[in-house]
């Protein structure tokens, strides 16, 4: 799918009128601390301007803004309830049916604000795939638990060839070949993760979002996932969720640090790691809180 492509396919000719989130019709005003991510030759595959988010009374992101280059890994990092999974949430819209959710500000993809009430959230779904924090194959066979979301999304006749496709790019294909028809529950927990994760990919999304991807598995099944995520950004660009700094300095090009709501800072991850710009920063990755 090319680039040029985007406005088109994310956009429907009516508005939207069976979603629960409430957005503003006017962006929040810019704050005036806010850390910006570099400015790159190349666009943004995804970008965000001033994003606020509220649950309610409850606000949980305050005018985030920040840049996610096409082809890289980046990592969001804070202490357990800055944010971080919200914001990637927010990414592919999938909290538009949290009644209680408004937002503020904008979500570009590819330029296209995915809030604007033209945009079709299955279309923005299916181009951002998403990786959740724990394994949940469907109860169905291997085979069948990527053959269901190809269906899904219009996918007819024979396919065997996406569904080998998908498990090779997520290393699963030469331990699977020969069991595709047995019950995906019968498989280890990094594997039923990596299950997981080709089917995020079998209908070749463009960009991936990962929660906390690692955090329900042993130290081999996580090396397996970040040797994974270090290959996929040769195809995908990635955005990362991760309460695991050492993992984020691993896999990540860029990482981003929230807390409290707020974008602290944002950077290339050996920079951040090694020379922050904030005394927050450098107390959070020291280990002095969080």
């Amino acid at each position: 799918m090319s680039i040029a492509t985007a406005p088109r396919r994310l956009l429907q000719s009516q508005p939207m009128t069976d979603t629960a989130v409430n957005v503003s019709p006017r962006p929040a005003a810019p704050r005036e601390d806010a850390p910006r991510a570099e400015t790159a030759d190349a666009p943004p595959v995804l970008a965000t301007r001033d994003l606020s988010l509220w649950y309610g009374s409850q606000q949980v992101l305050d005018r985030v803004s920040l840049a996610v280059a096409r082809h890289q890994v980046t990592a969001v990092i804070g202490p357990s309830g800055c944010g971080k999974s919200s914001f990637l949430r927010t990414l592919n819209r999938m909290n538009d049916m949290v009644s209680t959710l408004r937002i503020e500000g904008a979500v570009l993809y590819e330029g296209v604000d995915l809030y604007d009430r033209r945009v079709d959230p299955v279309a923005v779904r299916r181009r951002i795939g998403m990786l959740f924090q724990k394994p949940n194959p469907f109860p169905k066979s291997i085979y069948d638990n990527l053959a269901f979301a190809l269906r899904v999304n219009g996918r007819r006749g024979p396919l065997h060839d996406d569904v080998e496709r998908a498990l090779r790019a997520a290393a699963l294909w030469d331990e699977v070949k020969d069991k595709l028809h047995a019950s995906a529950l019968e498989l280890s927990g990094g594997q039923q993760q990596r299950l997981c994760l080709a089917r995020a990919l079998v209908n070749e999304p463009e960009t991936l979002l990962m929660d906390e991807p690692c955090s329900a598995l042993d130290p081999i099944a996580t090396s397996k996932i970040e040797e994974l995520i270090y290959h996929l950004k040769q195809q995908y660009t990635v955005v990362m969720v991760t309460h695991n700094m050492q993992q984020a300095a691993r896999v990540s090009d860029t990482t981003a640090f929230l807390w409290m709501g707020r974008l602290v800072e944002i950077g290339r991850t050996q920079d951040l790691f090694t020379n922050p710009r904030e005394k927050l920063t450098e107390d959070y990755v020291t280990g002095r809180f969080g």
